[in-house]
This record gives C-alpha cells, sequence and structure tokens, in this order.
C-alpha cells in the first residue's frame, strides 16, 4: 500500500486552479518538494494540475467511474516518482500528462474497443516517451495512426502531436505558432478530418 496521501477522486470541484494558470517554474518547486515527501506540496500540485489530468483521462475512458479511480493511481504515482522528474526533458503538467494517459491507456486496453474518429484514436496513443514506442509496435491501430500521421503536412503534424499526444492547450499552440486560437483549432480540425478519412480507408 502506497503512503501518498489520498487526494479526492471526483472531478475538480468549486475553484480548483488550471494547470494553465499555474507557472511553469512554480509546479517544478512543487514536484521537488513532493519528492521530499511534502504533503502540503502535494495537496498544492493536486490542486493546480486535477482539472488537467482528468479531463485527460476521462477523454480516453469516456466514464466518470473509471475516470475516478485512475486519476487516484496516477496521483500515487506521481507522488512516488516525483523525484524521477528532469526539467531538461519536458515541463512538469507534460510529465504529469504523460503518466496519466498511459495510465489511461492501459486501462482502456483492459477492456479494448476500437477507435471511432481519429482524435479518440490520437487520445489511445503513446507518446514518444520512453518505452512508448514499443507499445506503439505492438499495437495495430496505433501503426496505422502513426502512418496516417505521416501523410499530414510537416507542420500540421507537428500541431496534432503537441495537441493530442503532449497535452498542449489551443492557447499553448497558438502562441508557439504565433497565430490566433482560433486559426489553430481550424487547422486542427481540418488535419483530424483528413486523419479520420486516412483511419477509414
Amino acid at each position: 500500500m502506497s503512503d501518498a496521501p489520498r487526494s479526492s477522486s471526483a472531478p475538480p470541484g468549486v475553484s480548483p486552479s488550471p494547470s494553465s494558470a499555474a507557472p511553469g517554474d512554480r509546479l517544478v518547486g512543487l514536484l521537488r518538494r513532493v519528492a521530499q515527501r511534502d504533503r502540503q506540496a502535494f495537496a498544492q500540485l493536486y490542486e493546480a494540475t486535477s482539472a488537467k489530468l482528468y479531463g485527460t483521462v476521462l477523454r480516453i475512458l469516456k466514464e466518470r467511474g473509471r475516470t475516478d479511480d485512475i486519476v487516484q493511481e496516477v496521483y500515487v504515482a506521481i507522488w512516488q516518482k516525483a523525484a524521477q522528474f528532469e526539467t531538461g526533458r519536458a515541463s512538469p503538467i507534460a510529465w504529469m500528462t504523460a503518466i496519466a494517459r498511459h495510465a489511461a491507456i492501459d486501462e482502456r486496453r483492459r477492456q479494448p474497443t476500437a477507435p471511432h474518429d481519429a482524435e479518440e484514436a490520437l487520445a489511445q496513443t503513446p507518446s514518444d516517451a520512453p518505452g512508448a514506442r514499443e507499445h506503439a509496435e505492438r499495437d495495430q491501430e496505433a501503426r496505422r495512426l502513426h502512418a496516417c500521421l505521416e501523410e499530414l503536412e510537416a507542420d500540421r503534424r507537428a500541431l496534432v502531436r503537441l495537441a493530442y499526444l503532449d497535452g498542449w492547450s489551443r492557447a499553448e499552440l497558438a502562441a508557439h505558432v504565433e497565430q490566433p486560437v482560433n486559426t489553430v483549432k481550424t487547422w486542427l480540425h481540418r488535419a483530424l478530418k483528413q486523419l479520420k478519412g486516412c483511419l477509414a480507408s
């Protein structure tokens, strides 16, 4: 049994601090304190990131009951692995989102269903984190998806990967490419439409 402090498994409540509003350096500091088993820091980390991680898991599982359980497991994993976080490899929220996505994918594969559209397929696909490529090679649907991704223009493919595999928000993408948010949404919509056609062929 883990000694991680138990966080509420319910979806974020009245007014959690969204992860997008928490400066990256604050999250880095919280993770470092969590690595030292600081329970107060863990509670603050949960408050700052739970909305993001809950949404990530729910988008993959589409069932709140299962999502509640997996999110709890995710935060236990974060408590246990906080010391493994390296600032040079990923942002704090990207690192935690990867943990959440992989946990949800593992849960989904215990009751596999074929993805109905490109966005759902992306949600179920492992990222390029260590070990993920090995999972993808054993997953026929992931191989098909990656083949279809390669058919996208390079800039659109990069946006799709950042949005659905790395968990970037539309606002973060817009700032990254120096374009309006609505433009980024249009590009993603067109890319997903192309992916859906490729997956259906």
